[in-house]
């Protein structure tokens, strides 16, 4: 991530990105397979962000 950026984009860049990932396997085990993937993820070329 660059410089040249607000520093509060920069927070909100932040948080989409560790929010894109997978859920632990142990979210899934403990949840007893109701929940099994994660809907808020999000690829960088289908869907933009609105930021």
């Amino acid at each position: 991530m660059s410089k040249a950026k607000p520093l509060a984009l920069k927070l909100r860049l932040g948080k989409k990105l560790r929010a894109n990932r997978a859920i632990p396997a142990w979210i899934i085990l403990r949840t007893n397979n109701e929940v099994r993937y994660n809907p808020i993820r999000r690829n960088w070329r289908r869907t933009k962000l609105k930021v």
